[in-house]
């Protein structure tokens, strides 16, 4: 038996880290689907730069686009809600056998808006209805000054992908967001069924910026705790996902109503150091609910090499914790770490969309 059927037995949702015309046209998502149990595809600024700047299949489009008046960042609307759109339609058996569990394709928001919430929200729901598929997610990234824009794209009735968690104080935020969304969408009589969400806990790049402190530091204690915060972080989270939504009073009573848990999502799981196994970041994070959103060779990596052994997440929950704790007693300032790499992260995704708008405007011949 693959291992990715092992792992999707123990209760994981496979999602593909990326989205192009070249996947769409080819069948290569189809295949996907059908025979390695992707269930679900992920989208950001910097997958539709890479997949726009490289391939040729979008300048037919780009240029009649442009001849029917478009600006660039209209042309980028029209060519990435096509192409989710289309991702959305190939997953909606999937979509419909699950009811709304699996089957998932997000879009991002502008990144530029991350810290402006009604700009957010508008965009949410202009891409909402653009897209106009019950299967799509709108991801919104965690910024504090976001939070309202998540809680009101969930009371609108729009499926939301949080994104770019890193710390469990934004988490837990995140999750009162998606809450009180539902909340506001059960008052105003919504069918709370339809309604779902995902919080994106990234892990690879929690140790990427910890280990280099550590290393810094310097000494034999420091140096052995390098690659295990971020497991560590995302296995902690896990646990605040069950306080919320398994022991919670407060969750229960929208439960009764039809509600649905935001599953936690872990992403950015391709590991960025050689010297750690390729499929640590899914190997180790393995629980029921969790969402593991991977680039195409990480995919291929678990397919051949994971090591599973049943719930992986559960029983090392404290123990995680105490990982956490001891990487602060090293004297890591894990509010730093957090805050760095969420401003790290938008400034990415700016630079990505910049990057293609660029792209854009040359095949526009601007």
């Amino acid at each position: 038996m693959s291992k990715l059927y092992e792992l999707s037995d123990l209760g994981v949702s496979i999602w593909l880290d990326d989205l192009s015309r070249d996947r769409l046209n080819s069948g290569n998502l189809s295949d996907l689907i059908n025979n390695h149990l992707v269930s679900g595809v992920t989208t950001n600024p910097t997958i539709f730069e890479a997949a726009i700047s490289d391939s040729a299949e979008y300048r037919s489009d780009v240029s009649r686009l442009a001849d029917e008046g478009l600006g660039a960042e209209e042309i980028i609307a029209e060519l990435t809600t096509a192409d989710v759109r289309r991702a959305c339609d190939l997953f909606t058996d999937l979509y419909d056998s699950t009811g709304g569990y699996n089957g998932r394709v997000s879009i991002e928001v502008d990144p530029r808006l991350a810290r402006h919430p009604q700009a957010t929200l508008d965009q949410a729901k202009a891409l909402w209805a653009k897209v106009d598929r019950p299967n799509a997610m709108i991801k919104i990234p965690a910024t504090k000054s976001a939070l309202p824009a998540i809680r009101d794209a969930i009371a609108e009735g729009i499926s939301v992908n949080v994104t770019l968690i890193f710390s469990l104080e934004r988490y837990q935020q995140v999750i009162d967001a998606y809450l009180s969304g539902l909340e506001l969408a059960e008052k105003k009589g919504l069918d709370l069924t339809k309604i779902h969400s995902v919080a994106s806990f990234f892990v690879s790049r929690v140790d990427t910026e910890i280990d280099e402190r550590l290393e810094k530091i310097g000494g034999q204690s420091a140096l052995e705790m390098r690659g295990k915060a971020g497991v560590a972080n995302a296995r902690a989270a896990y646990g605040v996902f069950l306080e919320n939504f398994v022991d919670s009073v407060r969750f229960r009573d929208l439960e009764d109503e039809g509600a649905n848990i935001q599953r936690p999502l872990f992403a950015s799981t391709s590991v960025k150091n050689p010297d750690y196994s390729p499929t640590m970041y899914v190997d180790q994070l393995v629980a029921r609910h969790v969402i593991n959103t991977m680039p195409e060779s990480t995919l291929w990596a678990v397919k051949e090499q994971a090591d599973l052994n049943g719930d992986t997440i559960r029983p090392n929950i404290e123990a995680a914790r105490n990982t956490l704790d001891h990487i602060l007693r090293l004297g890591i300032d894990l509010e730093d770490v957090f805050d760095h790499l969420e401003d790290e992260g938008i400034e990415r995704f700016n630079d990505s969309w910049e990057d293609l708008v660029h792209a854009v405007q040359d095949a526009m011949g601007q």
